[in-house]
């Protein structure tokens, strides 16, 4: 008997993490410190001190029951972008500029090409982030989950000069609330899509011409990562008075996240495009609107609140980071709520 024979692989183990080393690699940042395999990833706050007062911001989530699609199709290259999404963009939400992440992946058992196929998209999303993985886990559970199954989570790390938080305090009556659209579904409520859908390979690889792929292909697109659009907006001498990211929730949860007391922010329903797949989704569901807009992003994965003046200044700056924006409504004075309106 040895722990090989139990369900554990090390040799495993070592293979992905060589596998994987060349996309770790491709994120670093200078103010990393040491390379991969420490027993802790070291990053240097040395740039830190140009701050008056820096504030880390931090931020862990997973990817959820998306990972099931994935298993489902064999692919496994965009999910590590969803975790990375899920993460940072909620850093960013708060004006963050994001500087680390870790991963954590449980697996049944440890493939290596499939372990590095999944941190490659970890990688990836860190790139685009400008974030460097720093570090991560992969941890071998034979008999707590299937073989060919794993779950994914991950923890991110970001930093802003406490002057530049985008809080929601100073939002006021008359402001402008701008959407940044998403990439569709990205990570959330997939629970429900996998009663709404047959999970079965031949339902995932149906054509439908509404979407203009696949089911799946359209499921699996990645979640948007939103900090260089944030960026550009603040670049350009705008500033973000309130930053709502619309996950699980959807706009009733999220957006009423980042009002102060005594406003409401009136959203229009039309004042943007709503992707495809919502629409499928609540047709084969026989979905109640207000479950779609309390669930799921609807087509906008960031709203933003400015001053009115700088409306045009923002749409802008979000066109030319190559972000498709649009005003979806206003801010009035009422209850710390969102209200949608045709």
């Amino acid at each position: 008997m040895d722990y090989k024979t139990a369900g554990v692989d090390i040799e495993a183990g070592y293979q992905s993490v060589e596998l994987m080393k060349s996309h770790v690699k491709e994120t670093m940042r200078p103010e990393v410190l040491g390379g991969l395999g420490g027993f802790s990833g070291a990053f240097s706050m040395a740039k830190m001190k140009q701050m008056e007062d820096p504030v880390l911001l931090s931020g862990t989530d997973g990817v959820g029951t998306k990972i099931k699609l994935a298993f489902l199709m064999d692919k496994h290259d965009t999910v590590g972008i969803d975790c990375v999404a899920m993460c940072i963009n909620d850093v960013a939400c708060a004006g963050g500029e994001p500087l680390f992440f870790l991963d954590y992946i449980a697996c049944g058992k440890n493939y290596p090409e499939k372990i590095a196929s999944i941190v490659g998209g970890v990688a990836a999303g860190c790139k685009q982030a400008g974030a460097a993985l720093i570090g991560g886990e992969t941890a071998e559970h034979p008999g707590l989950m299937p073989e060919d199954e794993y779950d994914l989570a991950g923890f991110a790390v970001g930093v802003v000069d406490r002057k530049d938080l985008i809080t929601g305090e100073s939002i006021k009556a008359g402001d402008t609330l701008i959407g940044i659209a998403s990439s569709g579904v990205h990570s959330n409520g997939f629970s429900l899509i996998r009663k709404v859908f047959e999970m079965t390979k031949e339902s995932l690889n149906t054509y439908y011409d509404e979407l203009g792929a696949t089911l799946g292909e359209t499921l699996l697109t990645p979640t948007r990562i939103y900090v260089k659009a944030l960026k550009a907006v603040r670049d350009a001498g705008v500033t973000i008075k309130g930053c709502s990211h619309i996950t699980g929730g959807g706009f009733y949860e999220n957006i009423p996240r980042m009002l102060p007391e005594g406003v409401t922010a009136v959203v229009h329903k039309d004042s943007y495009p709503i992707p495809p797949i919502f629409h499928l989704l609540q047709s084969k569901g026989g979905l109640e609107e207000k479950m779609m807009y309390n669930t799921y992003n609807m087509g906008l994965g960031m709203v933003l609140a400015v001053d009115s003046a700088d409306t045009d200044k923002t749409l802008d700056a979000l066109k030319a980071a190559g972000e498709a924006a649009y005003v979806i409504g206003k801010v009035e004075t009422g209850a710390r709520e969102v209200v949608l309106k045709i």
